[in-house]
């Protein structure tokens, strides 16, 4: 585990909001300078702690006008199997989120497509054609409320 100290949990609270700071005005809202900065979020790339920085896009503004939860249960679940399916999930486009869970279903999915019957078509080819998936539910999401990758984080003398 890595130590993240205040300092590092203020700068990750910051770029968490806005990934797009320059150093310097990073290095201002943590009372840095901006070497001190770049060296911290080196390290913390560097040990997985920050693992991408990406943009949050709206999906209907890109044609992606439906988004679905979708609950899988797999037939078995054997190590080769959950590891294709894993595999799967990684690699096809239209899960935007995949999550290996405990409960009723086996994986929860966040899948987006242009309309339905781009989502039928995606059911075809992503489940139906699958012979380790035993079945799925969906509930499409009617407003999204919330979305983004935000952790709180602190540390206990910072309450941040």
């Amino acid at each position: 585990m890595t130590n993240i100290d205040q300092i590092d949990a203020r700068i990750l609270r910051a770029v968490q909001a806005n990934n797009r700071l320059t150093s310097d005005e990073l290095a201002a809202e943590v009372n840095l300078s901006s070497t001190a900065v770049q060296r911290r979020l080196k390290r913390l790339r560097g040990e997985g702690v920050i693992q991408a920085d990406v943009a949050v896009i709206d999906p209907k503004a890109v044609g992606r006008h439906i988004s679905m939860f979708v609950l899988v249960s797999l037939e078995r679940e054997r190590a080769d199997i959950v590891d294709r399916f894993k595999k799967s999930i990684r690699t096809t486009p239209e899960v935007m989120n995949g999550y290996y869970v405990t409960g009723e279903s086996d994986f929860a999915l966040v899948v987006t497509a242009r309309d339905m019957e781009d989502y039928e078509k995606f059911t075809r080819r992503f489940f139906y054609e699958n012979p380790d998936i035993k079945g799925f539910k969906t509930m499409v999401i009617m407003d999204r409320v919330k979305v983004g990758f935000s952790i709180p984080v602190g540390v206990a003398d910072d309450p941040g």
